[in-house]
């Protein structure tokens, strides 16, 4: 359970801490529009975002098991936190965040991170492809500058409500979402190293703002945002209010546990390292107790960004460090600058993030699997858009262990010869 900071650091060096710094920043460059833009989808303020990449980010790398893990807010807890806020408020989110750390806490003491190994991979396969369908319609109306009052959060009536403002489609916003991914994608190829994320919606955004277009920004939506961290404060808490945000902190605990892991994991094939699954919970724990403090939203490992931190040559948790401690600095030093950021920009990033999240390299995989696999992973996939998410993965990873165990019974049968008489 010892932190990997205290490993790594036995044997550091200016060379080491070189490597670190590159890659800190680089991968801030990539954690700072991603974060705004995730907090805007999730239904909070885009300051929240940043708040939850410092503080979460800064604990996870600082407490975590693994050597690269960069964490801070991610796609997947979009769905879940605009559910949660909209039915629960902005301070009952805080609270499930702080609940969510707890009881990530009690799961890393009891060594839980080790059970990861028993949710199906095709449940997890789903329920990603599922957030990744939410998040992409969940961008529409940005992308299209649509002018819609209100959007709800179920899925075939915020399709109806979508299409029913076609005719309000701004050509302009299209443009520059549209011009946004191209470059994304094209920066990814030309340079996969360089922070190409901040240098597109950057450039993208700076056309909005030098050509005065009628295209909506995050400070003609939110207003200007905050140059300091908010002072720190626990949420109110009631026997009422914690049984009612109980299932909502149990589903936050176990996506972030489950996205922090995989995370981790991807890391380890990258640099042929081995993380410590029970004091990367514990990190995830202490993160989202800390996030909560300060008014953030819940925080897991990313894959992007841990990916994109290694690229870069990460080699120590300092480097995560670094990366937190350099978006602060933009937070106290440039904050307005953040604030011209087009919202047309950051919705084509997102979908971007949704179309990645599903990994479609891996598609062709999925429909070769096993028929219960397929069966599994399209369950999971369909209640996860048109039920609920906590609904997707309780019967998902239900079903899969019944199959599991059905399998398990059947070997056994199989192999079982009667005693002679």
């Amino acid at each position: 359970m010892k932190p990997k900071i205290l490993t790594t650091l036995t044997t550091y060096d200016r060379r080491q801490f070189a490597d670190d710094l590159v890659a800190g920043i680089t991968v801030a460059m990539v954690a700072l529009p991603l974060s705004l833009a995730i907090a805007i989808a999730s239904g909070a303020a885009p300051e929240k975002g940043l708040v939850t990449a410092i503080v979460a980010g800064f604990l996870i790398s600082l407490l975590g098991g693994s050597r690269v893990q960069i964490g801070g807010p991610t796609g997947a807890f979009i769905v879940v936190v605009f559910g949660v806020i909209s039915e629960h408020g902005y301070d009952g989110l805080v609270l499930a965040t702080f609940m969510a750390g707890i009881i990530m806490l009690v799961a890393g003491y009891l060594r839980a991170g080790n059970l990861v190994a028993f949710v199906p991979e095709s449940v997890i396969n789903g329920f990603t492809i599922g957030i990744g369908v939410i998040i992409a319609t969940s961008q529409i109306k940005d992308l299209f500058g649509l002018s819609v009052a209100q959007v709800t959060a179920e899925f075939i009536a915020k399709i109806e409500a979508l299409w029913g403002a076609r005719h309000t489609v701004n050509l302009l916003a299209l443009g520059i979402g549209l011009a946004t991914m191209a470059s994304i994608v094209a920066l990814r190829r030309l340079a996969p190293k360089f922070p190409g994320l901040i240098v597109a919606v950057g450039l993208t955004s700076a056309i909005v703002a030098m050509a005065v277009l009628p295209v909506d920004t995050i400070f003609s939506r939110f207003g200007e945002l905050p140059r300091a961290l908010p002072v720190p404060a626990l949420p109110v808490i009631s026997a009422e209010r914690v049984a009612e945000l109980l299932p909502s902190a149990f589903v936050i605990a176990f996506l972030a546990s489950i996205e922090s892991l995989l995370s981790a994991m991807v890391a380890d094939k990258m640099i042929g390292g081995h993380h410590r699954p029970n004091a990367e919970v514990l990190a995830q724990g202490f993160a989202n107790i800390g996030s909560a403090l300060f008014g953030g939203l819940p925080a897991t490992g990313a894959i992007a960004r841990t990916a994109t931190n290694v690229r870069a040559g990460g080699k120590t948790p300092v480097a995560g460090l670094v990366h937190a401690l350099t978006i602060l600095l933009v937070m106290l030093l440039a904050a307005p600058l953040a604030g011209y950021l087009a919202m047309p920009a950051l919705a084509g990033l997102l979908i971007l993030t949704a179309w990645n999240m599903s990994e479609p390299h891996k598609w062709r995989g999925y429909m070769q699997a096993r028929k219960s696999d397929r069966v599994l992973l399209v369950l999971t996939l369909v209640l996860t858009v048109f039920a609920d998410l906590t609904i997707a993965i309780g019967v998902g990873v239900s079903c899969g262990l019944a199959l599991r165990l059905r399998g398990h019974n059947a070997d056994i049968e199989k192999d079982w010869t009667p005693p002679d008489r």
